[in-house]
């Protein structure tokens, strides 16, 4: 990665672990200790979000420049990339990470319990920045981390089904980012960098069928871009057959305040009956919600939604 990215990440208070891997703390790790108040992942899967871990083994390798994205892009071309080894990884996330909630310990708001308790992640989201399964070592990554007793949640645009479909080694949890209904909004929305990429994203819902976990679509609703074609999306998600759909609005905020506008931001009762609409399309019902976050969860039984410990 380039040293001005680098810096650029920094400031942005990313913490590396390589050359290409790094770890930010999420806003609602802060939110916890301080305030009590949880992320829709903790309502809904029963995870500790104070006690999760957010990072990327590909910070700066992406084959799309979604303009919701609100981490920071520039993603140029890169001839030959050298990826930092697994183990490492995993090891130097953790310490990252502990380094991370340092600070907090002498803030009156946060408990010293709740404080060791973030300092001992047992949960990791790996998305952050970048394309994931871009990363050549993925499988041993999510086994590193389970190895450690950690629940893995994986976040891919779905782009490349070839790496799905040979993970050794499976997340507890995969989501697919589904987050244009057909192929001109996808162009135009998140901005591939290649014509067949909407092919893949479709044969990656496919396959979630035959995986051994639990799945996850998730739509990211931009108000004027990608709402109001639940049928089509309908279509694709019976493909998938997954264990839950996130209706998720996009939200104004980091790098995206470049390419969005706050109109774009959609209320949380468009995103409720853009969900409603959809359930009743594939037969689902409506789990729960987060205002907060604006988020609606469809599945079809409460009895999956938290994680197995």
């Amino acid at each position: 990665m380039k040293e001005k990215k680098k810096k650029i990440l920094k400031k942005h208070g990313y913490a590396f672990t390589g050359d290409e891997s790094g770890v930010k703390l999420c806003h609602w790790v802060r939110e916890k200790l301080i305030r009590g108040r949880s992320c829709y992942k903790e309502d809904f899967y029963g995870i500790d979000c104070h006690r999760c871990l957010q990072m990327s083994p590909a910070l700066d390798i992406c084959n799309q420049s979604c303009l919701f994205c609100w981490r920071y892009q520039d993603y140029g071309k890169r001839e030959e990339v050298t990826f930092d080894e697994p183990k490492k990884i995993v090891l130097k996330s953790i310490q990252a990470q502990k380094e991370l909630v340092s600070g907090f310990r002498g803030d009156e708001r946060c408990s010293e319990k709740m404080w060791k308790e973030a300092r001992d992640p047992n949960q990791v989201a790996i998305s952050l920045s970048g394309e994931p399964t871009m990363y050549p070592h993925l499988s041993d990554l999510i086994k590193e981390y389970e190895k450690r007793g950690m629940n893995t949640f994986l976040v891919t645009n779905g782009t490349r089904p070839h790496i799905i479909e040979n993970l050794d080694h499976l997340p507890s949890q995969m989501y697919v980012t589904l987050a244009a209904p057909n192929k001109k909004i996808f162009k135009k929305l998140c901005v591939p960098n290649s014509e067949d990429l909407w092919n893949d994203i479709k044969r990656s819902l496919e396959l979630l069928p035959s995986l051994d976990t639990r799945t996850v679509v998730r739509h990211t609703l931009v108000d004027g871009w990608n709402i109001g074609w639940e049928d089509e999306y309908a279509r694709l998600i019976e493909k998938a057959e997954p264990d839950f759909v996130e209706t998720k609005g996009y939200v104004f905020v980091g790098d995206s305040r470049t390419r969005m506008s706050i109109k774009n931001m959609p209320s949380h009762e468009t995103i409720r009956g853009f969900a409603k609409k959809e359930n009743e399309l594939l037969g689902l019902k409506i789990l729960a919600e987060k205002e907060e976050s604006r988020v609606v969860l469809l599945g079809r039984s409460k009895d999956k939604m938290e994680l197995a410990r």
